[in-house]
C-alpha cells in the first residue's frame, strides 16, 4: 500500500508537466482555430473581426493565463467546449470511446492469440523448420507499415473478396475486423520475437536442464516453469500495447473512418481545435501513467524477488 501511493504521487507532477508543454507546444504552432476557420470558409473577414472571434473564445490573452484559467478548468471536470462544433469536449470524447475500446480489445486479444504460441513454438523448434518459418514471417510483417497492411487488407479482403465492409460504419465485428487484422499483424510480428527470446534464455538456465534430467515431462517444464517465468516480460509488452491503442491509432482509424478518438485527434489537429487536442493529450498521459503503475504493481504480485528488494531499499 505505501508503495502504491508513492508511485502514485510520483506521477502527479509527470502529468502536470505534460499538460503545461502540449499546451505550449499547441500555441507555438503557426495558426490557430480562428485563422484555420476563416480558411476554410474562404470568406475575407477584417483584422477587428478576427480578433473579435479570438478575443470570444481567450485566445487573446496570454499564454500563461489561457493555461492557468484551462488548467483550473479541468481540476472542476471542465474541459471546455470545441472551437469548431461548440461542442462539450468532455462528451464528445466520451462518444468516440467506446470505438477505440472495441478496437483495442479485439486487437490485444487476436495478438495474443498469434503471438505467444507462435512465439513459444519457434523457441522450442529453435533453428529447425518452424522457427525459421516463424521468423520469417515476422520479419515480413514487422517490416510493413500500418498504412500498406491497411491497403492490401482493403484491397483484397474488401474489395476483391468483399468479406468485411471498406469503410466502418458501425461497432460490428465485421467491421472491426480489418482494422484489428492490421495492428494484431504488426503487433504479432514485433511480439513473439520477444517472447521467442525470452522462452530460449528460460530454457538455457540449469533448473530446466535439472528438471529434464530427473524426468520431467517437457510440456510440464514449459507450462508451470517456463511461461511463469515469462510472464513478466510478456504483460511488459502487452502493457505497452494496451496503452498504445487505448490513446488511438490513428492512422489506422482514419484509413479505415473509424470513428474512434485516434481520428477524432487527427480531425481536431487539423481543424487546430484546441480543447479536443488536449483532452486527447490528457487521455493519453493518464493511459500511460496508469498502465506503468499497473504493470510496476503487476511485478510485486508475479515475482517475489521485487518485493523483496523493494523492502530491503525502504
Amino acid at each position: 500500500m505505501k508503495y502504491s501511493l508513492k508511485r502514485i504521487l510520483q506521477l502527479i507532477p509527470i502529468l502536470i508537466a505534460i499538460t503545461f508543454l502540449s499546451f505550449a507546444m499547441m500555441r507555438l504552432a503557426g495558426s490557430d482555430v480562428v485563422e484555420q476557420k476563416m480558411l476554410n470558409t474562404g470568406q475575407v473577414v477584417t483584422e477587428a473581426q478576427l480578433q473579435a472571434a479570438k478575443a470570444e473564445l481567450g485566445l487573446d490573452k496570454p499564454f500563461l493565463i489561457q493555461y492557468c484559467v484551462w488548467f483550473g478548468k479541468l481540476l472542476h471536470g471542465d474541459m471546455g467546449v470545441s472551437y469548431v462544433s461548440g461542442k462539450d469536449v468532455f462528451e464528445t470524447f466520451i462518444s468516440k470511446l467506446p470505438a477505440t475500446l472495441f478496437l483495442t480489445v479485439t486487437s490485444i486479444l487476436l495478438t495474443i492469440v498469434i503471438s505467444i504460441p507462435l512465439g513459444i513454438i519457434s523457441a522450442v523448434y529453435k533453428n529447425k523448420f518452424w522457427d525459421y518459418l516463424i521468423r520469417f514471417i515476422s520479419f515480413i510483417g514487422n517490416s510493413m507499415p500500418n498504412f500498406f497492411v491497411s491497403l492490401v487488407l482493403m484491397y483484397f479482403l474488401g474489395i476483391r473478396l468483399g468479406w468485411f465492409p471498406i469503410i466502418s460504419k458501425d461497432m460490428s465485428l465485421s467491421a472491426v475486423a480489418m482494422p484489428t487484422f492490421t495492428l494484431a499483424i504488426a503487433m504479432s510480428a514485433k511480439y513473439l520475437r520477444q517472447v521467442r527470446a525470452t522462452v530460449l534464455d528460460e530454457l538455457s538456465k540449469d533448473y530446466i536442464l535439472g528438471a529434464k534430467s530427473r524426468g520431467v515431462k517437457f510440456s510440464v517444464i514449459l507450462w508451470k516453469s517456463v511461461m511463469r517465468e515469462c510472464l513478466v516480460t510478456i504483460i511488459t509488452l502487452l502493457a505497452l500495447s494496451i496503452g498504445s491503442l487505448l490513446g488511438g491509432t490513428a492512422i489506422v482509424e482514419s484509413i479505415f473512418m473509424w470513428d474512434g478518438v485516434g481520428k477524432m485527434a487527427v480531425d481536431a489537429i487539423n481543424m487546430r481545435d484546441y480543447p479536443i487536442i488536449q483532452a486527447y493529450v490528457m487521455w493519453m498521459a493518464i493511459i500511460y501513467v496508469t498502465v506503468n503503475l499497473i504493470t510496476d504493481l503487476s511485478y510485486r504480485l508475479l515475482d517475489p524477488r521485487i518485493r523483496l528488494e523493494d523492502t530491503c531499499n525502504e
